[in-house]
């Protein structure tokens, strides 16, 4: 008995030395890899001193602070990365060195920096809110045309963006919070008793949902008549929820590299290309925090007084949990005057047969329920053997689906839309197609051809893969400008 005693503990310590050393190794091989990888370079190191946090709010109290502010952070970023950004043609595609085909001020205006386009007598104001490692150049079109449509409008550079990526190394969902309501005060100061209403673009949207569950409590913040939320990040990828814990690792001497969770050269004028593990942590945090506050204002019954919601996304996004729009929010509401807006991935026969199984599983789980406490209208093809693209609308609780024509079709090659692709119009002249008269000659970044053999690209080659821009825009645009007028109605 004692001899087969001895024979247990022996293989448990042995087990517990063997898996001890394999959790080192593999560590080790990690630490390893993530070293061997690209060089940070000043604009993953330097950190600008201007930028706005929570913490600065006795401080900065207004709007018009805030952009006070940004003209000192700007100003800094000049002197701290463009001046000390080599020039000339080993630059050419890199968005700090002054003069390249990348450097943002080519474009005027700078769309990093927030914007604001007044407007006399308006039917209401919006306030435009871009996602994480993105800028107010995302809504750029849509704010234009908001403008035409005599709505006094805000686009928003959040907290950490707009600058540098080393700006979303210590920036908090709170920050941000704190920004999107100095902008939203300032809105309802300016359009007096007319509606305003809040767009958000992924990490846009659930901070949308932070102001508009605050301001259902809190008389002194102005409840947003209407939200339209595009691409929402209402729950993330498992990978984000991780995320933390390269970030607190990062503090020790030697493992700098592991605050990123992606390295890559900056040729984008408006969105940063790398990625830091703060922020996946901050929309983690803030998306668990919505979804709880949600969910407890639910416990009883859905919730009645929560402003009519416009919610428009691709059935697949690979950044975002598609699912969670229901789980976390849509099936909280009671059902007035919500709607989802779901673009199908395209099911053309031919196109289909190069697909993974079930490429689009919220598609089918919508369709088939008949009492969904929200309108639905999913964007998709006519049939599987026509690329022609018609729309499915069933109202709330209805099982009957009314199809309507639509003029437009899938564009040669194109198998889905995507979480970057939604608020950018076809014509775009950074993001769009090539073709468009509009796109830009030095740089365009919609539609990059690329051949050769594998491993000579700085890049990971499915970037090229992914679209930047919506065939479908034009629909997005006219459902959001409908919506925006009947909520404030």
């Amino acid at each position: 008995m004692r001899f087969i005693v001895r024979i247990v503990k022996r293989l448990v310590r042995y087990l517990i030395i063997g898996t001890l050393g394999f959790v080192i190794g593999g560590f080790s091989l990690y630490i390893y890899w993530l070293r061997s990888g690209p060089p940070l370079e000043l604009w993953h190191t330097v950190e600008l001193t201007e930028e706005f946090t929570a913490a600065r709010s006795d401080e900065i109290r207004s709007f018009d602070d805030y952009r006070r502010l940004e003209d000192r952070l700007f100003a800094e970023l000049e002197d701290q990365i463009y001046a000390r950004t080599e020039t000339g043609p080993d630059y050419a595609l890199a968005r700090y060195s002054t003069g390249s085909v990348a450097d943002p001020h080519h474009r005027k205006p700078n769309w990093n920096r927030s914007f604001e386009f007044p407007a006399d007598t308006p039917p209401g104001g919006v306030v435009l809110l871009h996602g994480m490692s993105d800028s107010p150049y995302s809504f750029r079109a849509l704010g234009q045309v908001l403008r035409e449509r005599g709505y006094w409008v805000i686009g928003l550079r959040l907290p950490g963006h707009g600058t540098i990526p080393s700006g979303i190394k210590t920036a908090t969902w709170e920050d941000m919070a704190a920004a999107v309501r100095l902008s939203m005060t300032h809105l309802a100061s300016k359009v007096g008793q007319a509606p305003v209403h809040i767009i958000g673009y992924s990490t846009g949207a659930p901070l949308a949902l932070d102001y508009t569950l605050n301001a259902l409590r809190d008389a002194d913040l102005r409840t947003p008549a209407g939200l339209v939320l595009v691409s929402p990040a209402i729950g993330i990828t498992p990978a984000a929820v991780l995320a933390k814990w390269n970030n607190r690792l990062a503090a020790l001497p030697g493992l700098e590299k592991l605050a990123w969770t992606q390295i890559l050269p900056e040729f984008d004028p408006f969105k940063y290309n790398s990625f830091t593990s703060n922020a996946g942590t901050q929309v983690h945090l803030l998306t668990r925090d919505v979804a709880q506050r949600i969910e407890g204002l639910a416990a009883s019954a859905p919730i009645e007084n929560f402003p009519p919601t416009l919610v428009m996304l691709s059935t697949v996004d690979a950044t975002v949990s598609t699912d969670a729009v229901v789980d976390n929010l849509l099936e909280h509401l009671a059902p007035d005057r919500h709607e989802l807006v779901l673009f199908d991935i395209n099911r053309n026969r031919v196109t289909s047969t190069i697909l993974v199984s079930d490429p689009g599983p919220l598609t089918a789980r919508m369709m088939a329920n008949d009492s969904l406490p929200f309108a639905l209208t999913l964007i998709a093809n006519e049939n599987e053997e026509s690329t022609t693209v018609v729309s499915r609308r069933k109202a709330a609780l209805s099982a009957h689906a009314v199809t309507k024509a639509l003029d437009v079709s899938w564009p040669p090659g194109v198998i889905s839309l995507s979480h970057v692709a939604l608020p950018i119009p076809p014509d775009d002249p950074l993001y769009g197609q090539r073709s468009s008269p509009y796109a830009d000659t030095t740089l365009q970044l919609g539609q990059i051809d690329v051949q050769g053999e594998r491993g000579l690209l700085k890049f990971p080659a499915d970037w090229l893969l992914r679209l930047r821009y919506n065939p479908f825009y034009d629909l997005l645009e006219s459902r959001i400008i409908q919506w925006l007028d009947g909520a404030g109605s």
